[in-house]
């Protein structure tokens, strides 16, 4: 039996499975009495680039080296669908929001549309390098894609199958990530220039350039509000950018370190921004209080390159991917009462309070008063709702008056 390395977190203990086993399906491992569990899906043959869920969570899709994306269930671990046709590796692949559609971008030059249902390739869209990225807007109606050789941001109109705005020579290097903004006016593109720019589509011209990183700029992410947009960089750093003001530009971006030992490779908000997550090359995931700017906490599994991070929409779930060809699901539900947690909370100069209704530890500024703050955010915001339909009940006039 081979010895297996524990991290100090405990979040795993494998079980031998041969190859044949690792292809055939997902597999779900954990440990009962783990602090933070998560769980394990296999069944790529080759490295996987991107993992993002879909369909409200009940699914995840991901694109690999073997040619091939894949549908997967969240809650089993099963494949659904794999979707092939690609002659060569998927750098990345993205589900349309209204969950008709996949797209994928292929080392073929190609983007690659498929039909979700069906499997079949609807079209596809023909860069003149190799596409290193794709992104769907929020509405589904346009996907936004890059290459390497050209370095253009092509924008594609699904209904008309075809390129509505080529930006030629967008970057001075290849673009390595595309990103629409939540209200999809606006694309935000990384590149191996070192710069992040932000691409407005109803004025066709570039509103944002960013070049405060030393080196490769791999991936950026929006807060769901767009106030903000963070980059991370094979500099080891993130930076996360005000973006609604300005103030970036006299005051430069807030920078996230000491987290990672590797290049970084990928980044994602929560929903509610309040958390960011980043993958690396050096094989670990950080959890990023992005309010406070400091780790949370270190995710550790993956035994090479972890190239892409997803959040679940309930927040409650961190999806990874490697090209140890494994994906992993990371549950962090209850990952504020873990001891490592909590001490990192307190190096970042917040104090750790209990709180008197639910019973659960939040944490605030130790320059704030703790005798005026002793319920967390969840149950204020719970009483808040109760008070507001009291209020509602009383000055509702009852039938017949």
């Amino acid at each position: 039996m081979i010895q297996v390395e524990i991290d100090p977190l405990a979040l795993e203990v494998t079980n031998e499975l041969n190859e044949e086993q690792r292809c055939k399906t997902g597999t779900w491992e954990h440990e009962d009495l783990a602090q933070l569990r998560y769980k394990v899906l296999r069944g790529h043959r080759e490295g996987i680039n991107s993992a993002n869920f879909c369909k409200n969570d009940a699914c995840l899709v991901t694109a690999s080296n073997d040619k091939t994306c894949a549908l997967w269930k969240t809650s089993t671990g099963d494949k659904l669908h794999t979707y092939t046709g690609a002659s060569m590796q998927i750098t990345q692949c993205h589900m349309s929001p209204d969950d008709r559609l996949l797209a994928g971008a292929c080392w073929d030059k190609n983007l690659y549309v498929w039909d979700s249902e069906t499997g079949q390739i609807s079209w596809k869209g023909s860069h003149a390098g190799i596409v290193m990225c794709c992104n769907f807007s929020h509405n589904s109606n346009l996907i936004a894609s890059a290459s390497d050789l050209d370095f253009q941001l092509h924008i594609w109109d699904i209904r008309e199958k075809s390129s509505v705005q080529n930006v030629k020579g967008h970057h001075a290097s290849t673009i390595t990530s595309c990103k629409f903004s939540p209200n999809d006016d606006r694309v935000a593109t990384t590149s191996m220039d070192k710069s992040t720019k932000i691409w407005d589509r109803i004025n066709n011209q570039t509103t944002i350039t960013i070049g405060n990183h030393t080196n490769i700029v791999s991936c950026c992410c929006f807060t769901n509000n767009e106030r903000r947009i963070c980059t991370g960089s094979w500099d080891k750093q993130l930076h996360v950018w005000d973006i609604s003001t300005g103030i970036f530009r006299s005051k430069g971006p807030t920078t996230f370190t000491n987290g990672h030992e590797g290049s970084i490779s990928s980044c994602c908000f929560s929903k509610d921004g309040t958390i960011l997550v980043s993958g690396s090359y050096d094989q670990t995931v950080v959890v990023w209080d992005a309010d406070n700017c400091g780790p949370k906490l270190t995710l550790k599994g993956h035994t090479d390159w972890v190239t892409d991070v997803d959040f679940s929409q309930d927040q409650n779930w961190i999806l990874s991917c490697s090209r140890d060809k494994t994906i992993r699901l990371w549950n962090i539900s209850n990952s504020d009462k873990i001891p490592v947690v909590l001490e990192n909370k307190r190096s970042m100069g917040l104090q750790i309070i209990k709180c008197q209704l639910c019973g659960k530890p939040f944490s605030i500024s130790q320059l704030d008063s703790s005798g005026q703050v002793d319920t967390c955010v969840f149950c204020r915001m719970q009483a808040g709702r109760k008070i507001i339909a009291i209020e509602n009940e009383m000055w509702t006039e009852p039938e017949g008056e």
